[in-house]
């Protein structure tokens, strides 16, 4: 079936599933292939729950017209989306970086939405697949679009760009992660440079952070639009932190308003490069500092980033999110600033860093061993397999340590759970 003749049904059925075990009436389902299940095997199921049509590409499953057989179902998913994205006369950006990129697309998200109708990536719906059903929700509707880009090996940066097509881009940072996939940490700039490659090929524009020497070394001979942030140069917004005792309270400076002093709902004085990258987005689009302000003030984080929550028994700080050994020394340096008389930790492993996994633990638990804890708990298997502290509990699994806070439990305690969302750690939470 030719690219137009299927846009035409998804514009009829313009909801695509992937998952037939969530059947929306109507949709478009695309059976997709993985190393260990053949999507188009659930077609039959996916019609049956309600989808008008089922893209798949095994011949042995078609069983009448509403199934749509094709080469690749992954790959026809992505042009589809990549003609209806050339089809979005909208301002698109892309947002990538090994750390605070969900942070920073949410708040974006926040701070363009005050002016203009915006539409931005769910969740962490970041990669070959997630991109694209990102572009097929934006809708008619939208002025803005904001796609989250993220990557374990390089390459896909840029096959995200020729489908996602962005006009601007911004990168976070540059840090220790997934580096099973890129090998190094140059494997890691080199991956997230294909955002900054695509935008100068196509006429794009940048945003970056003034101060950051890796991002600025990634744009030297750039041949494209920039706007910094964060600098004291040529910078359209810089700032500093007041308080983060947890939560976060800062002065921007504006350039051609002056200052602002802004209380965040955010845990962690790293978010500021968070909010100082959203802001410029938002700057360069006309937002006033007056709605930027009001847009930061009632952003709330969810999704296990960064969060607050207040139980019976303790204040915990939750971000189980995501871990690598970036984000991890971040997290700690800002818990051991919180002034609180009684402070645990409870940290799962970092995943996906391959041969670095062991030192990157090691390294952690050097750190730690600086930072006067009163309890210090660590969870997964790379934590257990290290030397540690007799004073240290240690639990190869959450359903461990699970166990042992039934018999333990922390009470009256400021508490920072931080691990990679594999590890789970929000399983503990109705233990705390």
């Amino acid at each position: 079936m030719e690219i137009e003749a299927l846009y035409d049904i998804y514009r009829s059925n313009p909801t695509v599933i992937t998952d037939s075990r969530v059947p929306v009436e109507g949709s478009l389902f695309f059976g997709l292939r993985g190393e260990r299940f053949n999507g188009s095997l659930y077609a039959r199921d996916a019609l049956s729950g309600g989808s008008s049509f089922a893209v798949v590409d095994d011949p042995s499953v078609v069983r009448d017209e509403r199934y749509i057989l094709v080469e690749n179902s992954l790959g026809t998913l992505q042009e589809l989306a990549m003609y209806h994205r050339s089809l979005l006369n909208i301002p698109l950006i892309a947002i990538s970086g090994s750390n605070g990129k969900t942070t920073t697309k949410e708040l974006t998200a926040k701070i363009l939405s005050t002016q203009y109708p915006t539409q931005a990536t769910r969740g962490n719906l970041n990669n070959l697949i997630g991109v694209p059903l990102t572009l097929l929700e934006i809708d008619d509707s939208a002025e803005m679009g904001i796609i989250e880009m993220g990557a374990n090996h390089t390459g896909e940066i840029a096959m995200l760009c020729r489908i996602a097509m962005p006009d601007y881009g911004l990168i976070t940072n540059i840090g220790m992660a997934h580096l099973e996939g890129f090998g190094s940490l140059e494997g890691v700039r080199k991956g997230k440079k294909e955002l900054y490659d695509y935008l100068e090929e196509n006429g794009g524009l940048v945003f970056i952070n003034e101060q950051d020497k890796t991002l600025r070394g990634m744009l030297q001979g750039f041949d494209g639009g920039i706007i910094w942030y964060g600098g004291a140069g040529e910078s359209v917004i810089s700032g500093e932190v007041l308080e983060a005792d947890p939560l976060l309270r800062i002065r921007l400076n504006i350039r051609g308003y002056g200052f602002l002093e802004v209380e965040t709902g955010l845990i962690g004085s790293y978010n500021l490069e968070n909010i100082l990258a959203a802001a410029s987005i938002g700057l360069h689009f006309g937002i006033s500092p007056e709605h930027l302000k009001k847009a930061i003030q009632h952003y709330r984080t969810d999704n296990n980033r960064s969060q607050q929550l207040n139980t019976d028994h303790n204040v915990l700080i939750l971000d189980a999110y995501n871990a690598n050994p970036t984000s991890m020394r971040v997290a700690i340096d800002n818990f051991r600033s919180i002034l609180r008389p009684y402070k645990s930790v409870i940290l799962g492993d970092m995943l996906e860093l391959g041969e670095a996994t062991g030192t990157a633990h090691r390294e952690v638990i050097d750190l730690l061993e600086t930072a006067g804890f009163k309890e210090i708990i660590l969870v997964g298997s790379s934590f257990a397999n290290a030397e540690v502290p007799e004073s240290y509990h240690v639990f190869s699994s959450v359903t461990e340590c699970a166990g042992w806070l039934e018999e333990h439990p922390l009470r009256d305690r400021m508490i920072l759970l931080k691990g990679s969302r594999g590890i789970g750690l929000e399983q503990l939470l109705g233990l705390l």
